[in-house]
């Protein structure tokens, strides 16, 4: 009796999930249609200065706080704040700019300063060069400014595209996000067991793979990030070991008036072990040295927030 109780028990809970994931996905998809309605300038604005109130009420702010005073323990108390602030800041307005994602990038070459989406001479001839040399390559990002903007700059201009992204845990939630991706964005490979296949399949079909590598990553290497020893994902570096294709990063930057700028690294320089390998704790911690210092540029957009070190 016991046990039959229990199998009912759990095809309720079952089914209640199913109806939830169903419910959750509706509104999900409801609110960015509704978004998409509002002006991106004015909701960023709205949302930014909504999280500037409400962010310091989190318990993702203590954590926050907590990172920045060990990264900057020359800061005061006061420029650790002023930081935080912007963290939120520039957190709401990711937030209103995500359903307007296939408007957000419009740059033009011949009108450079025209749109919101700007470039420069330099980045302009590496992303061609990158585009059409026929080779593959790995692209790391971070999560500064509104870290989705290489990916509509590389679609816009013509890159053979691959990202690696984190499914939300509801699928109705995950369905609406990945219905506002898909157009504005390259392939789109979920983080999961045989992630790592299919990036190799991508790459050896030609195409560029780019990954986030700035959070914490209990299996990975050991790499030093702001003077503290924190964990990495290895993934980028042994997919390296295995195919040899460069390795460039890419960041965005928010600049005044709802404007972004993306910018590309040279392909980096990668660590070799004595038979000639990748050395794949040394790449991390060359990339991981590249990332700090683009959060060192512009701390406060930043996303401090989840525990990198631990």
């Amino acid at each position: 009796m016991t046990a039959g109780l229990r199998r009912i028990g759990l095809r309720i809970a079952l089914g209640l999930r199913r109806v939830l994931n169903l419910v959750v996905g509706h509104v999900a998809a409801f609110l960015l249609r509704l978004l998409r309605r509002t002006d991106p300038d004015r909701t960023a604005d709205l949302l930014g200065a909504a999280m500037r109130r409400i962010g310091p009420h989190l318990r993702e702010h203590r954590i926050g706080r907590a990172n920045l005073t060990a990264a900057f323990p020359e800061k005061s108390a006061a420029e650790i704040e002023a930081i935080l602030a912007g963290v939120w800041d520039n957190l709401g307005r990711v937030a209103a700019e995500f359903p307007h994602l296939d408007r957000m990038w419009d740059y033009d070459r011949a009108n450079p300063e025209a749109g919101r989406a700007r470039s420069t001479p330099r980045d302009d001839a590496l992303f061609d060069r990158m585009r059409d040399d026929g080779k593959p390559a790995l692209v790391f990002a971070a999560h500064l400014a509104n870290w989705e903007q290489p990916i509509l700059a590389a679609k816009a201009g013509g890159l053979d595209f691959a990202f690696l992204f984190r499914r939300p845990n509801l699928s109705g939630i995950a369905d609406a996000i990945i219905a506002v991706r898909a157009g504005a964005t390259g392939t789109m490979i979920a983080s999961s067991p045989d992630a790592p296949f299919r990036i190799a399949r991508a790459l050896e079909h030609g195409q560029h793979v780019g990954l986030l590598v700035d959070q914490h990553y209990g299996n990975g290497v050991d790499v030093t990030f702001f003077g503290r020893t924190c964990k990495a994902n290895p993934t980028l570096a042994r997919l390296a070991r295995h195919i040899d294709c460069p390795i460039h990063g890419t960041r965005a930057i928010r600049l005044p008036n709802h404007c972004f700028r993306v910018e590309i690294t040279d392909a980096i320089t990668v660590p070799r072990d004595a038979s000639g390998r990748v050395d794949v704790q040394g790449t991390m911690q060359v990339i991981t040295t590249i990332v700090e210092g683009w959060v060192r540029e512009h701390p406060e957009q930043w996303l401090w927030l989840h525990r990198r070190w631990r």
